[in-house]
């Protein structure tokens, strides 16, 4: 198992910020590239942002560029995505998960496969 828990959702209003949370029990978070993805109602999953095991590497989907920010905290076995300037358009469940290889713009256009990968989102709801 690979799960994931994703944590720090809610309801904003547009302009607004949130900061998301990345934990897990399962597995050496340390030694994976962990990225963040989105899934909105009706849409498929979207690759946000993803960040090497050491924090080296990082990579944003261009509708998050300039907005979000992804770091690490491999003590405290924590990934974050700080999100500022939400939009409407951020609404969805957003999840984390190990990456395919290293972080990429290929790995965010290619979220992992399998239900072992995926783990409790955290619903981000962007509304006036």
């Amino acid at each position: 198992q690979f799960q994931l828990v994703a944590s720090g959702g809610g309801l904003v209003q547009p302009g607004g910020s949130l900061k998301l949370s990345c934990t897990t029990s399962q597995f050496s978070l340390e030694d994976y590239a962990i990225g963040w993805f989105r899934q909105a109602p009706g849409k498929e999953r979207e690759g946000v942002s993803c960040i090497g095991s050491t924090g080296g590497t990082i990579t944003y989907g261009d509708s998050v560029k300039g907005r979000f920010t992804i770091s690490r905290d491999n003590a405290k076995t924590l990934v974050y995505l700080q999100m500022n300037s939400l939009k409407p358009e951020d609404t969805a469940v957003y999840y984390c998960a190990p990456t395919v290889g290293f972080c990429s713009d290929y790995a965010l256009a290619n979220p992992p496969s399998g239900d072992e990968y995926w783990g409790q989102g955290t619903q981000v709801t962007v509304s006036s």
